[in-house]
């Protein structure tokens, strides 16, 4: 399973039209990460991006704004960890909770909070986090071990690594720069199945 992770920075071609294509492929969902945006850009951005995937039946998951989900009725939240803390009481309106968490314990806490699912990253080497050494598999298994939610594996995932990745434990992976680059964005999640 896919969750596209967007990043328009990264985007060379129309991004909303990207993001079309990527949603008619059906990805496990569409996790809208742009972090440089103002909140008022976010929303306006993000109320495009939902009606994208409402028309093709794909989850938004809204990235760190909880007010923004909560105005365009987003069930699926995703947060920092320092901001699942700060939030917890007002999680529950949402029936996807999410965390990116990057230690074992992190993952623990994480589920004791009541995410439903995890972001574990980041597994590979990725430009996106250079200079920062990857975690890698054995963190991976580890983390899948210590939690009976989801766990989705971010960071340096490419085709060739999805099988390792699954085998670890993993219940599928977030894509964000081969999703932003691709010359098929419509091939993005067949591309990616084991």
């Amino acid at each position: 399973m896919l969750i596209c992770v967007t990043n328009r920075t990264l985007c060379k071609d129309d991004f909303l039209m990207r993001l079309d294509q990527i949603a008619q492929a059906k990805p496990q969902a569409i996790l809208l990460r742009e972090k440089d945006l103002s909140i008022v850009n976010y929303q306006r951005l993000a109320t495009s991006v939902r009606e994208i995937c409402l028309n093709n039946q794909v989850p938004l998951i809204i990235h760190q704004h909880i007010e923004v989900a909560a105005a365009l009725k987003c069930p699926a939240i995703h947060l920092s960890m320092p901001d699942f803390k700060k939030y917890k009481h007002q999680l529950k309106r949402f029936s996807q909770r999410g965390a990116s968490i990057h230690t074992v314990s992190e993952a623990k806490e994480a589920q004791q909070l009541g995410a439903t699912y995890l972001i574990a990253g980041h597994i590979f080497s990725t430009e996106c986090k250079k200079g920062i050494p990857p975690r890698g598999l054995p963190f991976l298994q580890e983390v899948c071990a210590s939690v009976t939610i989801p766990v989705f594996a971010i960071g340096g995932i490419t085709k060739d690594k999805v099988k390792e990745v699954i085998d670890a434990g993993a219940q599928g992976i977030c894509v964000m720069s081969e999703a932003m680059t691709c010359c098929q964005p419509g091939e993005l999640t067949d591309s990616f199945s084991v």
